[in-house]
């Protein structure tokens, strides 16, 4: 009677141990910064629905990553392709709640205080575009496995922003707060640029993509934001609302004030 052999298990490569540890650390970054601050007493689950909305689907994504770089690395592949589909669809919820929720915030004037409210409404939906951007051309690429990966890997990178703003001491931090929390969620593709040296002697070009890809985000959103173009999004998304009665560009009082 014939048998089937039974496929080896997949050995485990210095790459595949590189990505998935930094995609543990990358959503350990995001899970330990908004639990930081619910331990803290500084967010409850006394919110308004689109905040629950928002968390669940941007949660979703971080454990969607984490799920996807355990099967890149121990398989099945079959799933991994499957949940990738999955996971393109689910950027389209993220690219309509990151926006909306930002402008609710600025209406309502609930700005975190060492935010500029104008450079918060332009700079937080640059930075899901960005993310998005970088995670289309990932999915695009996924032939190309160097380049899937990085590229994935810097789109999360873009994310990053909240969870650092939850574990670095902000309000010390002003005027360069927002644009802090984001450079260190930049730590994760160094550490990529610096594997590649080590291992390969020269820097995959999807580094230089990915990493030039946000920090253009930054100077695009300083630029909007400080221009009449933004001056003109502000009004325009404010207009009969508090936020209309808050300086755009000035930092708020912080609450012990």
């Amino acid at each position: 009677m014939a048998t089937v052999a039974e496929r080896p298990a997949r050995r485990m490569s210095a790459d595949d141990r590189f990505f998935l540890i930094s995609a543990i650390l990358m959503c350990a970054v995001v899970y330990g910064g908004f639990s930081f601050q619910l331990a803290m007493g500084r967010s409850s689950f006394a919110v308004p629905p689109l905040v629950h909305a928002h968390a669940i689907v941007f949660m979703g994504w971080v454990t969607i990553y984490l799920l996807q770089a355990a099967l890149a690395t121990v398989g099945p592949m079959r799933w991994h392709r499957l949940l990738g589909w999955f996971a393109a669809a689910w950027m389209v919820p993220m690219i309509v709640l990151g926006p909306w929720l930002t402008a609710e915030r600025v209406q309502a004037g609930r700005t975190p205080f060492f935010f500029e409210p104008q450079y918060f409404l332009i700079a937080n939906p640059v930075g899901v575009l960005t993310f998005a951007g970088l995670t289309i051309a990932a999915i695009v690429l996924r032939r190309r496995s160097d380049w899937h990966r990085r590229l994935h890997m810097c789109g999360m990178a873009a994310l990053l922003g909240p969870g650092f703003g939850r574990l670095l001491p902000m309000p010390f931090m002003i005027p360069v707060a927002f644009q802090a929390a984001v450079i260190a969620g930049l730590i994760f593709p160094a550490a990529g640029i610096v594997y590649d040296l080590r291992k390969r002697g020269r820097v995959h070009p999807a580094w230089w993509w990915g990493v030039g890809a946000i920090v253009a985000t930054l100077f695009l959103a300083e630029v909007i934001a400080r221009s009449p173009v933004g001056d003109a999004i502000y009004r325009a998304v404010t207009a009969g609302t508090p936020g209309a009665d808050v300086a755009p560009m000035a930092f708020g009082k912080p609450p012990w004030a």
